[in-house]
């Protein structure tokens, strides 16, 4: 039987014997993306948005696709140092497909990351990325039809992706996002979004101002009272990224609107740092430690401050240990701890209950309690 006759949408595909399996999956699911800048605009508050295009010199023809609410893990090398950061992508998914990412960085004072990036990218600046990675994407079987993003600052970034793609009708669903900023100065990307609301009926912006009255803003902070009056009435999803600050003040007030755990997403929680601040965190813990590391058969031994992850003290020394999301989460970093203690702040707690008998941790959110010797696998290069 001839399923091409049956079925015309199979008369597009190519003879069976044509078909390349792990071409297709290296195209769709690339583990290295060659980039490189080919715009670069400032925006508000320092922070600038670089555009990517695929270096066809080292091979990338081709920008891999992904999903809104995606971002993208940059390898950077600063002298010794090889580390990487994940960076929302801001783009619409469309966009991928005419050849550019977007991505909108900060200049952190003291950010070892995002100052070099300023300091060091222009145009035609060489990019190593990873393909698009992370969960933080709309899902219709799970998510309800309204989605509200609470959002803080600079972690709109993949909101504009998400407002691009419901306005491109890529996701069904209305999207309300409650936007809070100190002032509406500091709010990024205001033009695009009001552009987007304008122009899509299913997009609403509401900019929630702390420091400011303004026209048609809300005055203060993102409450559980200031939810339910954008919320429709039923189901609706809350999908949050912003700074942890923020996100322990929300956390208190979603537990006042009794929704069900599978309307509640959370974005990567970020780096963490401060672990002596949590209440769980033991006493009488020593500033530093002597932390051995085995790496493809070889052993090194460094100094691990207590108050810093142990991924950040193997950058630091010059280690090239793997890392994504750098939040627990994606378990990329996962390494074995063959003996002494760690840390693991609950709220970055990303292992499996079957990883945590065989000694697995993830030391992008690790913290040295007692002297440690640790195995890591190489990093992806």
């Amino acid at each position: 039987m001839d399923v091409t006759k049956e079925n015309p949408a199979c008369q597009a595909l190519p003879p069976l014997d044509s078909c390349k399996p792990r071409e297709i999956t290296n195209a769709l699911r690339p583990k290295v993306q060659h980039l490189k800048v080919v715009k670069i605009q400032e925006e508000v508050g320092g922070r600038r948005r670089y555009y990517l295009g695929p270096n066809e010199e080292k091979g990338t023809k081709n920008l891999a696709g992904f999903r809104a609410g995606q971002y993208l893990s940059i390898t950077l090398q600063i002298g010794n140092m090889r580390l990487t950061r994940p960076y929302s992508i801001a783009s619409s998914p469309r966009e991928a497909l005419e050849g550019f990412y977007l991505l909108t960085i900060d200049r952190v004072p003291g950010g070892l990351a995002s100052e070099f990036i300023h300091d060091t990218w222009q145009v035609g600046t060489e990019v190593t990325a990873s393909e698009p990675l992370g969960s933080f994407t709309y899902e219709p079987l799970r998510d309800a039809k309204t989605v509200i993003a609470l959002v803080g600052g600079s972690s709109i970034t993949p909101f504009r992706s998400f407002a691009m793609a419901v306005a491109d009708g890529d996701e069904d669903c209305d999207l309300v996002l409650l936007y809070g900023t100190r002032n509406l100065a500091d709010t990024l990307f205001q033009q695009d979004l009001k552009a987007l609301e304008a122009a899509c009926p299913r997009i609403r912006l509401v900019n929630v101002l702390s420091d400011e009255v303004a026209e048609g803003c809300e005055y203060g902070f993102i409450t559980a009272e200031l939810i339910r009056k954008y919320a429709p009435e039923g189901e609706y999803s809350l999908f949050i990224c912003g700074p942890q600050d923020m996100r322990k003040y929300v956390d208190k007030e979603i537990a006042a609107l009794g929704l069900h755990s599978r309307f509640i997403r959370n974005e990567l929680a970020g780096e963490h740092f401060g672990p002596g601040q949590a209440a769980d965190y033991p006493e009488n813990v020593a500033p530093a430690y002597r932390v051995t590391v085995r790496l493809a058969g070889t052993e090194q031994a460094v100094t691990a401050p207590s108050d810093v992850s142990l991924l950040r003290t193997l950058e630091t020394a010059g280690i090239a240990a793997p890392s994504h999301c750098r939040s627990g989460e994606c378990g990329w970093c996962q390494s074995r701890l063959l003996s002494g203690q760690v840390y693991t702040p609950g709220s970055a707690e990303g292992r499996r209950e079957a990883e945590l008998p065989n000694g697995c941790i993830h030391p992008c959110c690790s913290f040295p309690l007692s002297d440690l010797i640790i195995e890591i696998p190489p990093a992806a290069q």
